[in-house]
This record gives structure tokens, C-alpha cells and sequence, in this order.
């Protein structure tokens, strides 16, 4: 967590850490310029199998690899194929993107290009920027030939896939009050996907951006806390002193192609322990949104956390996937601990107002341990309660196997404790976290010593949310997730071992040392005819208490 300056500005940091990894809300509804034209065709790119173009896969954010090469009779003969190192510790969380052959990744203001077969350095473009807390970046987007990335310091990003040349450089969010762009953005039809962390800091709440893929002109923007209207009436203490706070974004997005839906999960409101200065619904935080991709236009939503007074964001992207049935759903994970299985059949994007219907919680799938959640916080003793503020579901969200109806993800069990500094005596200052803890230097509460964390692999029927199987590991999960066609699960852990379980059956059928705390994507890819798998390792946080050293990919193949 914190330290002040480290008191002051670790505070200031932490803010920038969980401005890094996120929070925000936005919902004036949308400030439209004017959408591009529909390209004529869709990115080619995307519809190949063995690509990866997104943090989280496809469009659809479901971290599945239609490969299938590598299977459950074969998983044993995967080896090391090559492994590339960046210079610098950094908190190395970023998603792998893969196309015809080619990863990209980013280590903070770094952003390179390597051969997926043989890890050879194509280029690597450098943007200054000044450190943060958390130095944190969550990796690209790409669509026809371009890759985007937000930075640290609030800008967003467009080079060119071949050579690493600057397109452009856009700025949208603000440092200096706490912002920053560490999510990985969505490309789609000519536009970019983007949005503002940093949601726990005094005032700041989130916006999402679409801006024109060509020139990183915004074409609309739809803050997650609105100015006015029905959405901001549930903020029922704001005030100058206390302003609406939250709902930003940090993780990245999924977009429904076919009917031009973009769908975001926003964070948690603040002061995030304070539920007495954040009484009502505090739309649109913690909430699933869609959002008419080509304009912005808020459709419907669903609040899966209501009334959340634990730091519990709608953290991780959501996925979208079609159930064994036949039904439209998302699987929306949170910092809560639950895989939230939410209907979408109804949406639509016509329609005046948005529909609060269309979108609703069929059922839920708890992932890790939940103790003493309903209890209140108090300025009178310390609360521990599971999940902490770093708990549940974080950043990297869940992975959908089709054919098995299984949704599988990585969680944490990691406790916190948090006593309140007394109601009056709370006062927010720009650029600061506004959590409500009072403790001076650990503004997110104090987290139980490691001796008593621990993590899962789990998966859910993705009908029910079921929990079909479940596996207990040594230290928290939170590196990325992805089922393959070939009945495997592949992640990493803390340890820095890269690990396959049979999806069907939970069971470890491969391991590898890297040596590494692993935080950031694992992907399936094809390069040179093959399938391969890429592991992003080298986690270094001041809130996560792991050692990684400098960031490394490792790459791994068939003998």
C-alpha cells in the first residue's frame, strides 16, 4: 500500500496506484462530436484464430484460443522456446497481444514489438515519462495496422505496428488531480476505446472516450458520473466537500461486433470505506455499461455492487460469451469474489432512454473466501473483513470455454482491516486518496500478513455459476487466464511458475519455473504454423509484496 511521501506522496501514489488500477464513473451521458464512417470492411486481423487482439483475446473479451495443438495428451512435451527481458522493475501487468506472428507488449513507457517464435526484438519505442506509484501500464490494442496504449502521465498513444513510429499523442485525463491511462484500449471500426483511472482520489471520476482511430480526435466522450439528472440524484451527500467520487476505468473493454455495443465495467464510488458520504446507488460506479459503440450513447446497465463500502470494484473486463443454451451473456467479474453472469439478449441499440431491464443478474459464482462483509465500518476499532481492498477478482478477469460451459478465473484471498477516521474530521484534497481509513499511510487499510493469503483457480458452469471445480494455491491469484480448444487452462502464479490444468478437471498437467512473480497476460498464438503459448512474468508493486525483477516474456511451444 502506502507510505507517505511515503507518507505524503506515497498517499499521492497510492492514489496514483489505485488511480493506476482503478476506479471512476462518468455519466453526463455523452458529448458527441461526429462518428467516422463504417469501414468497409472488418479488421482481417481479428478474424484470424491464431491472433490475439485484445488484452483479453477477441473483441468479445473471452479469453478463449480456438488453437488446439497443444492438448491434454500433450501439454507434458511444452518447452521454453525463448524468453526476452526489458531493463527495469516495473509492475509488469500488461495483457500480450499477438498478431500474424508478432507480440506486443508494454513495460510502463516502453511499448515493443517482438517474433513470437523466436523472441528476436523487432523495435521498441520509448516515451518519457515521469515515474508513479505503481508504474503500471496494461498493454495495447490493435486494429489495421496500428497499436494504442494510454501512459502514466494521462495521454493516449498510436504507433505503427511495422516500425514503432508515433502516430499520434492525445491527452484526456490529468496527473496532476490524480489521473492516469493504464488500461489496455479497444480498437473497433475505426475507433479507440479508452478511459481515466484513478477513482479513488479526491473528486476524480471517470470518463470513456471514443476517439477516431486516424488522428486520436475524441468522437464522443460518456462520463461514468453524470453532471446532472436522474444518475447524479444518487449521489445524496455531494457537495463541494465532498464530491462525487469513483467509477473510473483501468482494466480494458469488450465490444459486441455485430451489433455495435461497447461494454465497460466501471470502479467502486469513494471515499471507497466512508458509506456515510456515499449513501444511495452512486450511479454509475460499480455498474456494467453498454454503450453504443458509434456514439457513446449510454443503452442500458446493471449494478451488480450495490452500496459497496469495501473497495470491491467491477474490476476486470467484462466477456462476452454465448452460453451451451444458446444465451447471450456477459461474465463480469469483480473485487467482490463473485463471476457475475448477466443476460444480454435484450439489449438494443434503439431506444430514447437508457433500459434499466435489458441487462440483469441471472446468477453468480463465488470464486474465494467472503467473512464478515455486512459488518460496518467504524471509527471505534479495526474491521477485518474478506475480501480486502486487493482481493477477489482483480485485474485480469475471467476466460470462457465454449464447449465445455465452463468460465474460469484467478482470485484472490487476501484480508483487510480498516478502522474509519471519525465522519467529521474527513476532509478530501485534489490529488489525494479519499478512502476514509485512518491511518495516514495506508489509506486502503491495513492487509493481513502473507503467512495468511492465499488464491484460486476456479471454474463456474457458465448456465449457473456452479462452481465445477476449484484450486487452492499457496499465494493469490492474478495473472491473466485463457482456455484453449485443445482442454486446457492456462495461467502463472506468484512463484513465477507458469502452469496447464485439464479444464474439465481442475488437474495440474504442466508446470515451468520462470522464476518470476507473474501478474501480467498469458495467450495462445499461433506463430510459424504453430501454437504457442506467451506469459507475461515480472511483478513488482508496492502493494503487492512479491519480488520480479525485470520484466520478462517467456514463450513456450511443442518439442
Amino acid at each position: 500500500m502506502a507510505s507517505k511521501r511515503r507518507r505524503f506522496v506515497t498517499c499521492c501514489a497510492i492514489l496514483m496506484a489505485f488511480v493506476l488500477m482503478g476506479c471512476g464513473d462518468g455519466g453526463r451521458s455523452s458529448t458527441q462530436i461526429q462518428p467516422p464512417a463504417t469501414p468497409a470492411a472488418a479488421n482481417a486481423s481479428a478474424s484470424v484464430a491464431g491472433n490475439w487482439i485484445t488484452y483479453n483475446g477477441s473483441l468479445a473479451g473471452d479469453r478463449y484460443s480456438p488453437l488446439n495443438q497443444i492438448t491434454t495428451s500433450n501439454v507434458s512435451q511444452l518447452q521454453q522456446a525463448c524468453v526476452v527481458d526489458a531493463p527495469g522493475e516495473v509492475s509488469f501487468q500488461s495483457g500480450i497481444v499477438a498478431v500474424d506472428g508478432t507480440l506486443y507488449f508494454t513495460v510502463f513507457g516502453d511499448t515493443f514489438a517482438i517474433d513470437g517464435a523466436t523472441c528476436q526484438q523487432k523495435w521498441k519505442h520509448s516515451r518519457p515519462e515521469p515515474d508513479n506509484f505503481l508504474k503500471v501500464n496494461r498493454g495495447v490494442g490493435f486494429s489495421n495496422g496500428r497499436l494504442f496504449r494510454g501512459t502514466g502521465d494521462g495521454h493516449v498513444l498510436a504507433l505503427d505496428a511495422t516500425t514503432g513510429t508515433l502516430l499520434w499523442d492525445v491527452a484526456i485525463a490529468n496527473p496532476k488531480i490524480g489521473e492516469s491511462v493504464p488500461m489496455a484500449p479497444v480498437a473497433w471500426a475505426d475507433l479507440v476505446f479508452i478511459g481515466n483511472a484513478g477513482g479513488d482520489v479526491f473528486g476524480v471520476t471517470g470518463r470513456i472516450y471514443g476517439l477516431d482511430a486516424a488522428t486520436g480526435k475524441t468522437m464522443w466522450r460518456f462520463d461514468t458520473v453524470p453532471d446532472s439528472g436522474p444518475a447524479r440524484a444518487t449521489w445524496l451527500k455531494a457537495s463541494p466537500d465532498n464530491p462525487p467520487t469513483g467509477g473510473a476505468t483501468w482494466t480494458s473493454y469488450a465490444v459486441d461486433e455485430p451489433n455495435g455495443v461497447l461494454y465497460v465495467s466501471t470502479g467502486n464510488p469513494a471515499p471507497d470505506f466512508a458509506e456515510q458520504l456515499h449513501p444511495g446507488d452512486n450511479l454509475y460506479s460499480n455498474s456494467l455499461l453498454a454503450l453504443e459503440a458509434r456514439t457513446g450513447k449510454l443503452i442500458a446497465y446493471v449494478q451488480p455492487i450495490k452500496n459497496d463500502f469495501h473497495d470491491w470494484d467491477l474490476s476486470a473486463a467484462p466477456a462476452l460469451i454465448t452460453t451451451k443454451s444458446g444465451r447471450q451473456s456477459i461474465a463480469a467479474a469483480g473485487k467482490d469474489g463473485y463471476i457475475y453472469l448477466i443476460d444480454r439478449d435484450g439489449v438494443r441499440t434503439a431506444g430514447a432512454e437508457p433500459d434499466t431491464k435489458s441487462l440483469a443478474v441471472r446468477a453468480k459464482g463465488l470464486t474465494t473466501t467472503r467473512e464478515n462483509t455486512e459488518t460496518p465500518l467504524t471509527p471505534d476499532r479495526m474491521t477485518r473483513f474478506c475480501p480486502g481492498s486487493q482481493g477477489g477478482i482483480e485485474w485480469n478477469g475471467p476466460s470462457h470455454h465454449p464447449a465445455l460451459g465452463l468460465i474460469f478465473a484467478n482470485s484472490i484471498h487476501w484480508c483487510t482491516s480498516v478502522k474509519l477516521l471519525p465522519i467529521e474530521k474527513m476532509k478530501g484534497a485534489p490529488g489525494m486518496p479519499w478512502t476514509g481509513m485512518d491511518h495516514p499511510e495506508l489509506a486502503f487499510g491495513i492487509q493481513d500478513p502473507v503467512e495468511r493469503w492465499n488464491g484460486f483457480v476456479t471454474a463456474v458452469d457458465a448456465e449457473s455459476g456452479v462452481v465445477r471445480w476449484q484450486v487452492k494455491t499457496p499465494k493469490p491469484m492474478v495473472a491473466g487466464i485463457t482456455a484453449t480448444a485443445g482442454g486446457l487452462v492456462f495461467t502463472g502464479d506468484l512463484d513465477g511458475n507458469a502452469l496447464a490444468y485439464d479444464a474439465q478437471s481442475g488437474k495440474e498437467l504442466w508446470r515451468h519455473a520462470i522464476g518470476k512473480a507473474i501478474g501480467g497476460g498469458v495467450i495462445s498464438y499461433n506463430a510459424g504454423g504453430k501454437q504457442h503459448i506467451a506469459v507475461a512474468a515480472g511483478l513488482n508493486s508496492p502493494i503487492w509484496p512479491v519480488k520480479g525483477g525485470p520484466a520478462r516474456v517467456a514463450v513456450y511451444t511443442l518439442r
